[in-house]
């Protein structure tokens, strides 16, 4: 057996462009997260830090799921398995959410092209993105999570519970929804800087 080694350590060969898990919540849970939204605290889904409306990039309905006591087993789940996810994949600098849950909605005709999590400003910390998916695939048409990788389209799995993480630089989009209502929920995990 032979090892690579970079400055010492042994090199990982365990990279994914994206991981997905199924059971971390139960379905009662999930019936739980629905019940968080709450049309007073809705907005309309924005693109980059500077909160900008651009309906050619993304339309959809955001809102937040504060980081209080009562929300903190969403947090705690979803941190736990980002810190083992990194661990077995890619050993990147990680601190926590460092932005709230967002918790969106995409109705009919609503969808986010292509784009990455990562960019400058304020989401130059971002490292690992991660979406739930809370809807039963036979609840809607279209909305489909999708990844470019090396060139090509790659449908990331639907049934409902199933948690995708990815690193934030990846490509990835939503396709229109063509018929009914897809609801998730999308969070950052943040970390120092790359170097």
């Amino acid at each position: 057996m032979s090892i690579n080694y970079s400055f010492g350590l042994p090199l990982k060969h365990n990279f994914a462009e994206y991981v997905y898990y199924q059971g971390l919540f139960l379905p009662h849970e999930i019936d739980r997260i629905l019940h968080f939204w709450d049309d007073k605290k809705t907005v309309e889904a924005t693109v980059s830090d500077q909160n900008i409306k651009d309906d050619s990039l993304r339309k959809s309905s955001v809102m937040f799921i504060d980081d209080t006591d009562e929300n903190k087993w969403v947090y705690n789940k979803l941190a736990g398995l980002a810190m083992n996810c990194n661990n077995e994949r890619y050993w990147f600098d990680l601190l926590g959410f460092h932005q709230e849950l967002q918790l969106t909605r995409y109705s009919t005709g609503d969808f986010f092209d292509w784009h990455m999590d990562f960019g400058p400003g304020g989401i130059s910390a971002r490292k690992l993105s991660m979406t739930i998916q809370l809807s039963d695939p036979d609840e809607y048409e279209g909305g489909d999570l999708q990844f470019m990788i090396n060139k090509e389209v790659v449908n990331a799995p639907r049934e409902k519970g199933t948690i995708i993480v990815f690193p934030s630089f990846i490509m990835h989009r939503v396709t229109p929804i063509t018929k009914g209502v897809r609801q998730s929920i999308v969070g950052w995990v943040s970390g120092p800087p790359y170097r």
